[in-house]
């Protein structure tokens, strides 16, 4: 058995929520306990009587752009779908995960189309793609459509691209972007509400090109009632991009390379923590990403300590690692053979995650991005 062998399951497919529930913190809650391996079934609206006075809760503030791009290719009329990625302000390309019938060439024009009014969800974006009944339901309010001149390829199926319309990328995707939705939810395809629920409350820096799922459970009555608990709140910034769901990409984990995400631990974030430490509180992080940009400033400190820091990460987590900062994480159920699983299981042990995977499947838990969560204490 590989490694990567040691990260799969086999998902019921019936099991990947398709939808959000209707009030985010009425999601299951499986409380994972690594002192006595303890399995207790919650619901994440129990967490302010489920953690203690003076626990610090540190959130992911990044805020999801509407990166899915839905176009055509101007030359055939083939129908094109892409994902923005990010921008070079400077030089004012894009870069972009890109998937079409054929092989486009260097240089190359797809034409984009408006992203459609929310009134007529749930209908879906696969009307014929012809010159005739585009140009312009594409061009908009301005007259002008946004094309993208492809420049040249990238690694993984990536493209730097160019638009032709001048202004900053958040401008232009509010214009022709969705909702990066995963495959796995329909197909990708966007529905009314989506645009809120597949967003944070506590959302505001703009980045990522999949939401940090663990913190769409989140309410404000419930960020309240933790407060009221004496629970303190926290943020952290990483943009998530789309590596972050994709498989292992080798048998050994010691082969494999990880992503690069950028991420941010801010000073007050940093004095948060010295301050809950200080008075025997727990670091609570919420999802992944919390975690890695965490335990990334922790590593990166020259003193040895933790300390503020901003810049790209491609931290690892895997069983042997040691944890610095993070003394609790509340996740979602993530996809088989990927390297969120080798956290959680660094963070637990293979042996306990299996049991709670188990657990949940038998149990009817909601898995992947609108789905359920764990606490692991």
């Amino acid at each position: 058995m590989s490694d990567a062998d040691e990260y799969d399951y086999a998902l019921p497919e019936v099991l990947i929520a398709q939808q959000p529930l209707p009030r985010r913190s009425d999601a299951r809650l499986l409380h994972v306990r690594r002192a006595d391996s303890e399995l207790r079934h919650r619901h994440v609206r129990d967490l302010p009587t489920m953690l203690r006075r003076g626990d610090l809760v540190v959130v992911n503030d990044t805020r999801v752009v509407p990166a899915r791009l839905v176009g055509h290719r101007e030359a055939t009329g083939g129908k094109w779908e892409g994902l923005f990625l990010s921008a070079d302000t400077e030089a004012g390309t894009w870069q972009i995960l890109a998937q079409t019938r054929g092989r486009p060439a260097i240089g190359e024009r797809i034409v984009l189309h408006q992203r459609p009014d929310e009134r007529t969800y749930p209908a879906r974006e696969d009307r014929p793609a012809r010159h005739r009944d585009l140009r312009d339901a594409d061009a908009g309010e301005t007259g002008c459509p946004v094309v993208l001149q492809l420049l040249a390829r990238g690694s993984g199926g990536t493209w730097i691209v160019r638009p032709t319309v001048p202004g900053p990328a958040p401008v232009l995707l509010d214009r022709v972007g969705r909702v990066p939705l995963p495959g796995y939810i329909r197909g990708g395809a966007e529905e009314e509400g989506d645009r809120d629920r597949y967003q944070t409350v506590f959302a505001r820096a703009a980045g990522s090109a999949a939401a940090p799922t663990a913190g769409l459970h989140f309410t404000d009555e419930l960020l309240a009632g933790l407060t009221d608990r004496g629970i303190g709140l926290a943020r952290v910034t990483l943009h998530v991009g789309i590596d972050t769901f994709r498989p292992l990409s080798t048998d050994r984990l010691d082969d494999h390379v990880m992503h690069t995400e950028w991420c941010e631990c801010p000073a007050e974030t940093v004095a948060a923590i010295a301050e809950a430490k200080a008075r025997g509180g727990r670091v609570v992080a919420i999802g992944t990403t919390a975690v890695r940009t965490l335990e990334t400033a922790a590593q990166r400190s020259a003193s040895g300590t933790l300390s503020a820091w901003r810049g790209p990460t491609e931290l690892f987590i895997k069983p042997g690692f040691s944890f610095r900062v993070v003394d609790c994480l509340l996740t979602n159920f993530h996809m088989p053979r990927t390297t969120l699983m080798v956290l959680v299981s660094a963070f637990a042990s293979r042996d306990l995650i299996r049991r709670a995977y188990d657990e949940a499947i038998c149990e009817r838990y909601r898995f992947l991005s609108y789905g359920d969560a764990m606490l692991i204490e």
